[in-house]
């Protein structure tokens, strides 16, 4: 067995076998359980006790006031604005909702009162005021004698549906296709960004915790520096792959328990079904899933599959080289080095920021094409632009680019490695890393 596979293996089997990567590895899952329920449960969460308002309708206009999420209406009974204050010192009721008379029609704000020494909560307040302006909007509509019915045939949802000038089915898009595209290009883009920043650092890691260990030492007398970083390189990135296979495999399996820990009913049913059924059209979602799965079906899945791991390992090499040499330049004091890691944490942030502000706007504009090009940038913004089927000379340049420039990091990664690794009690600065790659040996 070579000396590089040795250290694949040992580098690998290192970190599988630490408490830490295991008990990652299975809390994750379990994380992503817990977060689900706490977002479950602070979804069902009704914020405090019921509220009991008052209401002072001093035009009468708005008739009685079906009870809110958490906020029970009581109509004012003919009381007074001062008895029904009294009621709120007594704690009788919450507070008081008056609402005073129109004073013009064609005044689109309205402003009502709400009476109580004790804060509205924001959620609550917005309740009342989206109920009050319906509310409202419908007296309007007796007064001036308006059909509800006919007023409805006014409105109008449009929507652009893209058709190409060729009749081919390739060319046929529909207006869920750029919503599918940036579904699948910012999936990619995320896990990307987060695998490739996680391992690189792993790589750094590494380094420093052998380089200040004195561990190099000993391994120097018989491994060639390069051959040693790229066993950390390689071993830390089948160390990620382990854990991702791990975390997707146990993700399943939360997915099953969810519902099953939850149960069928977890639900709350809506207060209004009749509201609730004209909001959801079964058969309008069932259109809009068939429609979402086309596209997903127009989408070149070999291409994406493939480019994605490609570009995975390039952008992994590109970036773990660059950690790699930045730890093997890092002193004990971690404070200092962290300037060092500034160059190396950069590029990856900006073409992550690039692609969240740019791409999600317009996939196709000028900054995204050099982004998805240029081969700093390209692991992270070519892949979002596949979605949307760039031209194949883009994605062939970029991937000559990403691939060569991957070699090009690696080779100059290990010539600061080899001088870095057995430097000690030295402040090292940008500078003079740039010198160690032309000297001799």
């Amino acid at each position: 067995m070579s000396k590089l596979s040795l250290i694949i293996q040992r580098e690998y089997l290192t970190r599988v076998r630490k408490k830490s990567f295991i008990i990652g590895t299975l809390l994750a899952p379990v994380g992503l359980l817990v977060y689900l329920l706490v977002i479950i449960g602070l979804s069902s969460y009704q914020g405090g006790d019921e509220l009991k308002v008052a209401v002072l309708d001093e035009a009468q206009m708005i008739g009685s006031l079906p009870d809110e999420k958490g906020v029970r209406f009581i109509p004012s009974g003919g009381k007074s604005l001062d008895q029904l204050k009294t009621e709120v010192t007594e704690k009788k009721i919450d507070g008081v909702l008056r609402i005073p008379a129109l004073s013009n029609f064609q005044l689109k704000d309205h402003t009502v009162y709400y009476y109580s020494d004790d804060k509205l909560a924001p959620e609550k307040s917005s309740q009342i005021e989206k109920r009050i302006s319906s509310k409202i909007k419908e007296f309007k509509m007796d007064s001036l004698k308006l059909d509800a019915q006919q007023l409805k045939l006014l409105e109008s949802d449009v929507s652009i549906d893209p058709e190409g000038i060729n009749s081919d089915q390739e060319n046929d898009h529909s207006k869920y296709t750029a919503g599918v595209g940036l579904a699948v290009g910012g999936i990619m883009t995320f896990l990307l960004f987060f695998m490739v920043l996680m391992y690189g650092q792993m790589v750094m890691r590494s380094v420093m915790e052998e380089k200040t260990n004195r561990i190099v030492e000993v391994m120097m007398s018989s491994v060639r520096p390069f051959d040693l970083m790229m066993g950390k390189i390689i071993g830390a990135g089948l160390v990620g792959l382990t854990q991702v296979v791990a975390w997707v495999v146990l993700s399943g399996a939360v997915s099953f328990l969810v519902p099953m820990v939850m149960g069928a009913g977890a639900m709350e049913p809506p207060m209004n079904p009749g509201d609730a059924a004209a909001a959801v059209d079964p058969e309008m979602m069932q259109d809009t899933g068939m429609r979402i799965m086309t596209e997903l079906s127009k989408q070149n899945w070999p291409l994406l599959i493939g480019s994605f791991i490609i570009y995975f390992l390039g952008g992994y090499f590109i970036y773990s080289s660059m950690f790699a040499a930045v730890g093997s330049a890092m002193g004990d004091d971690l404070g200092e080095g962290q300037s060092l890691t500034l160059p190396a944490t950069l590029p990856l942030i900006l073409a992550f920021y690039i692609v969240s502000m740019a791409g999600w706007r317009n996939p196709d504009s000028g900054l995204m094409v050099f982004s998805s090009i240029f081969p700093l940038f390209s692991p992270i913004a070519m892949p979002f632009r596949l979605a949307f089927n760039p031209p194949w000379w883009q994605v062939a340049i970029s991937l000559v680019l990403v691939v060569a420039s991957a070699v090009f990091f690696v080779w100059l990664a290990g010539r600061i490695y080899r001088v870095g690794i057995l430097m000690y009690g030295k402040k090292v600065t940008l500078k003079e890393m740039w010198k160690w790659t032309f000297y001799k040996g």
